[in-house]
């Protein structure tokens, strides 16, 4: 790996019921491909409740969504060499019903919010149109190069 994307990764399991199919090797896989520069991130695996409660604190909705990031550095000047920090919270209830509604398997519906999250952190948003159709065709590209399906088929 070049230093140019040099990863320093944790992975939390709050909620332990995709610990033994969502591996550390298969997330870090994941981050890696999303990459474009060094980072230090925390992917953390939570329950509805402290997905909720997250939620509520830090965005003001009140339900518990998919993914959650918390980049420590939006919206700064980062040097070239200075990593992106930030937590990306997966809510287990939440990722698992929504790849039962998308006829998705969990690990490829976890692939995608997992490059989603990333991808927030290292600055790509979805507030406009424009935004989501470059954030939406990286994540297909990505996702496509891992060697799973658009996640956005469906809605094409």
């Amino acid at each position: 790996m070049s230093e140019k994307n040099k990863l320093t990764l944790s992975v939390q399991y709050a909620d332990t019921r995709l610990q033994e199919s969502i591996t550390r090797p298969a997330i870090r896989k994941w981050v890696k491909a999303a990459l474009l520069a060094p980072a230090e991130l925390t992917i953390r695996f939570v329950d509805a409740v402290e997905g909720q409660s997250l939620n509520r604190e830090y965005r003001g909705k009140d339900y518990a969504t998919n993914v959650l990031t918390f980049a420590y550095n939006e919206g700064e000047e980062i040097a070239e060499d200075d990593p992106t920090r930030a937590d990306i919270i997966l809510c287990t209830d939440v990722l698992q019903r929504e790849a039962a509604e998308q006829n998705k398997s969990v690990e490829e519906h976890t692939a995608h919010l997992i490059v989603h999250g990333v991808l927030h952190a290292q600055g790509y948003d979805h507030e406009d149109d424009e935004e989501a159709d470059e954030m939406e065709s990286l994540e297909t590209e990505i996702l496509a190069e891992l060697g799973y399906a658009d996640p956005y088929a469906a809605e094409k």
